[in-house]
């Protein structure tokens, strides 16, 4: 609640060489208040030591301490800053569910790197394949504040090796199909509930395959629900078309799990599968 009147949600994206933009929300925070059909607003900032200063608009805007501080005609008002988590992070897998990776070995994928930490990297397909199923995955993206677009954490979770929902630092963006939550080329995200780089996130991915008659040709196109960090984005969305840069091409047969290697430090746990 700002000065008692309204409630406004904040995110501030890091821009590098101490430049950042801030976000304001009507009625709070996407997934949260948010109303995407309201307009948000922007403004430009810098740092001076320990306090960053934006610029525009009627109030004065700046943040030390982790706290956003509007002032006008000598009153002010302010916003502690809230860490959001997912509430299906940490999800412990249920009976019958498939365990692809918990951090003790990436021997369920090939090809499988870890850290010495214990997170599986970019560049990952499943040794197993999969029809329909519902997929729980947890990622992590770098924080990479002078890139931009594409290059800015990029990676993708693409169900059955075919159709991609994007991975990518699109923290307080637009939330378009090639940003973190969109299947790409085919549909945006509902809502953009990318979080902050660095922080972990989930994806909790229903998935029903394409269906094919006994000659190969498709009669069904495949669907997806997605829920992004627990907010529904996707809901039960065709899906026309496979992802261009997808290993597989469309087809009848089992698909595998494909985690895009694009360059960047993406990482990932508590994978784990429900065959339906």
């Amino acid at each position: 609640m700002l000065a008692g009147q309204f409630d406004v949600g904040a995110q501030v994206i890091a821009l590098g060489d101490g430049k950042f933009k801030l976000m304001l929300y009507p009625g709070g925070l996407p997934g949260a208040g948010y109303d995407s059909t309201s307009e948000k607003r922007e403004y430009d900032g810098a740092r001076d030591g320990d306090t960053v200063t934006f610029t525009g608009g009627t109030t004065g805007k700046s943040i030390t301490g982790g706290k956003l501080t509007f002032s006008l005609d000598g009153q002010e008002s302010s916003i502690d800053r809230t860490i959001r988590k997912s509430p299906t992070l940490g999800a412990k897998p249920p009976e019958g569910a498939l365990v692809l990776f918990d951090g003790k070995s990436a021997e369920n994928f090939k090809p499988g790197r870890m850290t010495e930490s214990g997170l599986l990297m970019q560049g990952a397909n499943s040794v197993k394949k999969f029809q329909s199923h519902k997929l729980h995955i947890e990622f992590r993206l770098p924080y990479e504040p002078t890139k931009r677009g594409q290059a800015r954490g990029n990676s993708g979770c693409y169900m059955q090796a075919r159709y991609e929902v994007q991975m990518l630092d699109s923290f307080g963006l637009a939330g378009k199909h090639n940003e973190c939550g969109g299947i790409y080329t085919i549909a945006d995200p509902d809502v953009n509930m990318c979080l902050p780089p660095l922080q972990w996130q989930t994806y909790d991915i229903d998935f029903t395959a394409a269906k094919y008659d006994k000659d190969g040709k498709k009669t069904a196109n495949a669907r997806a629900t997605v829920r992004h960090n627990g907010v529904l984005i996707h809901d039960n969305i065709e899906l026309p078309k496979r992802t261009t840069a997808s290993p597989l091409a469309e087809g009848p047969e089992a698909g595998f799990l494909h985690l895009q290697d694009h360059g960047n430090q993406v990482r990932y746990r508590n994978i784990w599968v429900i065959e339906k």
